[in-house]
């Protein structure tokens, strides 16, 4: 943490006065309360929110003002005045205000930031998803921890380019690019690629490494958008739900190893799929759950998977040529939905929407053709409250939540929720 700035003088105490509110550069001692979404806390100065980073509920610290909006400033904490027990040291030398804005976190403690997620969580859904607290608490909202450990897990990493050709990563809400010698969440394999440092990328807008769970590496420069492989081959390998996967260098795959694994186990658990039932896989990817669904539901059952990305349709239809029964729609779920591409009946529904949520015509949708349960995969808990909001408006209910810490050190968290509808009669 930098030292915080002397005292204004007189003068200088008398022009602030006449300023409306906080501006940017202004340094302010403040003491912080609780977690916000985003990686912040909440303070408050002169009845003025401010949004927090670098720091933790109770602690005291200086905070500088780095963006001011209307109704709330950002801040980071640059000098800690008084700090919380699980405040650590980050292990990372990039994780400070300035630096590098990929990890949220890395200054608390590994228990305490599942507890931090949980908490926003509760939040998002209390006051997003018009559940109660005692709803919430019935619901018993915690966040699992996944196998090894805070750092080294992330196995798809993006480095952007700078002016000078230098491959680093993102200043927090920024193009501006932090150079950087090592990532410490980088898996392994990634953090040894001759990537970072001396390299130089030239021509290069980004560099895209993976270690894939089949044990490949591979390194790719993008380009206006193109990715072109300089190292290790364009076409890799997953293993997750007892299967083998063939897709893309550059095609989505869930960035932890165990992430793929630990979800599809959520799901199957939550929706405890039936033999003979049929099942709809809405943004499926490449096809994880529907095969698992598939393994479940037998070789007779109907199985659809909606994507629209072309990569993801391509990845799905290779990946489940063996699984006849599994119909793959290329199309936006909520044109498939509306057009009538696919139809019920349909009696079990997964959900895994991109970050902004399924949307309200969705989930009035999936409503409307009846399954008798939907499991939600969220990774961004706002949209996913929403979601429920709404579903609540049609008389569903979130029957139980799980929560995962797919990405350690970050402020991210990844929800998988089982919905259902409500009771005949109701």
């Amino acid at each position: 943490m930098t030292e915080a700035r002397p005292t204004q003088s007189v003068g200088a105490a008398a022009e602030r006065a006449t300023r409306p509110g906080l501006v940017e550069a202004d340094r302010v001692e403040v003491t912080v309360d609780a977690v916000a979404p985003g990686g912040h806390c909440v303070a408050r100065v002169a009845g003025q929110v401010v949004f927090v980073r670098h720091a933790l509920p109770g602690e005291r610290v200086v905070a500088e003002v780095t963006e001011v909006h209307r109704g709330f400033v950002r801040a980071d904490a640059v000098t800690v005045l008084a700090a919380s027990p699980d405040r650590v040291e980050a292990p990372c030398r990039y994780a400070t205000p300035g630096g590098c804005g990929g990890c949220d976190l890395q200054h608390v403690a590994p228990a305490a930031q599942l507890d931090w997620k949980a908490a926003v969580v509760r939040e998002q859904l209390t006051r997003l998803g018009g559940l109660t607290d005692a709803e919430v608490d019935r619901l018993g909202v915690r966040v699992e921890a996944l196998p090894g450990g805070p750092l080294g897990w992330r196995s798809r990493v993006r480095y952007a380019v700078d002016a000078a050709d230098r491959a680093g990563l993102l200043k927090h809400r920024s193009h501006e690019v932090v150079p950087v010698d090592r990532c410490l969440i980088a898996h392994p394999e990634i953090q040894a690629l001759p990537v970072l440092g001396a390299t130089r990328w030239p021509d290069a807008e980004a560099v895209e490494t993976v270690a894939s769970t089949g044990g490949q590496v591979s390194v790719s420069s993008v380009t206006a958008g193109a990715a072109s492989p300089v190292r290790g081959p364009a076409t890799v390998r997953e293993v997750a739900a007892g299967r083998g996967w063939e897709l893309p260098a550059a095609a989505f795959w869930q960035v932890h190893p165990a992430a793929a694994d630990t979800l599809v186990d959520a799901v199957l658990d939550l929706l405890d799929p039936q033999p003979g039932e049929s099942a709809w896989d809405l943004y499926g990817g490449a096809g994880l759950f529907a095969a698992a669904l598939a393994a479940r539901v037998g070789p007779t059952a109907r199985i659809t998977l909606v994507e629209a990305a072309a990569q993801g349709v391509s990845a799905a239809r290779e990946n489940l040529r063996d699984l006849p029964s599994v119909e793959v729609v290329a199309a936006r779920v909520e044109t498939a939905l509306a057009r009538r591409r696919i139809t019920g009946p349909v009696d079990v529904v997964v959900l895994d929407p991109p970050r902004s949520g399924a949307g309200a015509p969705v989930v009035r949708a999936l409503a409307a053709a009846g399954p008798r349960a939907v499991a939600y995969v969220a990774c961004d808990p706002a949209a996913f409250a929403r979601d429920v909001r709404t579903f609540a408006g049609l008389g569903w209910r979130l029957a139980a939540l799980r929560g995962f810490d797919l990405f350690p050190m970050t402020q991210h968290v990844e929800l998988v929720g089982l919905l259902l509808p409500p009771a005949p009669g109701c």
